[in-house]
């Protein structure tokens, strides 16, 4: 599955950028997706197979703690592409006349920009919160690949300050996102029963 799942994402992807009647917003959205889902999963499955085929069930402290940077930092950032088209169907519905003026290739380019940043930056105290605890008894987690809360849990400190800012991370990327996507789908029904309404004026 792995496998299907990289040649994939990765066929999607060298799809997009050759053909050029696909050099489009939206489709520009879908290979950043899934260029996040293929670097998303090679971050964290070839340590599940390692656990499962071969029994490697340690890693190094070091080693877990980018894991957990790259698993939290590439799924907040699969969330922001996601809302990032919804936002995309939203103008190409209620505004299609601007849309090509409005997403040209460079609002594009900044818009994944930004949010690849916001990931970044949100998500690389987890690795310096979680760094500065003591750990004095069995470092076991509970999961096949590391994760904030997870790791901070073994610890034999306060972890207090993790679980508020790991709050605090997720309500301003899930919580700012699904926000956003709702909106936006909002919008877009609006769009489409008052141009119904209209259409039907019209009729009568």
């Amino acid at each position: 599955m792995y496998i299907i799942a990289v040649v994939g994402n990765c066929g999607l992807i060298y799809l997009i950028s050759q053909e050029e009647a696909l050099h489009r917003p939206m489709y520009y959205f879908l290979a950043l997706l899934s260029f996040t889902d293929v670097t998303l999963c090679t971050t964290t499955v070839p340590n599940m197979l390692c656990i499962f085929w071969f029994s490697l069930k340690e890693i190094d402290f070091n080693a877990c703690l980018a894991q957990m940077f790259f698993v939290h930092m590439l799924t907040g950032m699969e969330s922001g592409v996601l809302m990032l088209m919804a936002l995309d169907r939203y103008v190409a519905i209620c505004y299609p006349l601007r849309y090509a003026t409005i997403l040209t290739s460079p609002v594009i380019a900044k818009a994944g920009l930004a949010t690849f940043l916001r990931g970044v930056i949100l998500i690389i105290p987890f690795t310096f919160l979680t760094k500065r605890l003591p750990y004095c008894r069995g470092n076991l987690i509970p999961h096949t690949y590391c994760d904030h809360m997870s790791v901070a849990k073994v610890s034999c400190g306060n972890f207090k300050v993790n679980a508020v800012y790991g709050l605090l991370a997720a309500l301003l990327i899930g919580g700012f996102d699904i926000f956003c996507i709702s909106v936006s789908y909002t919008m877009i029904l609006r769009a489409v029963v008052s141009l119904s309404s209209a259409d039907a004026r019209h009729k009568a």
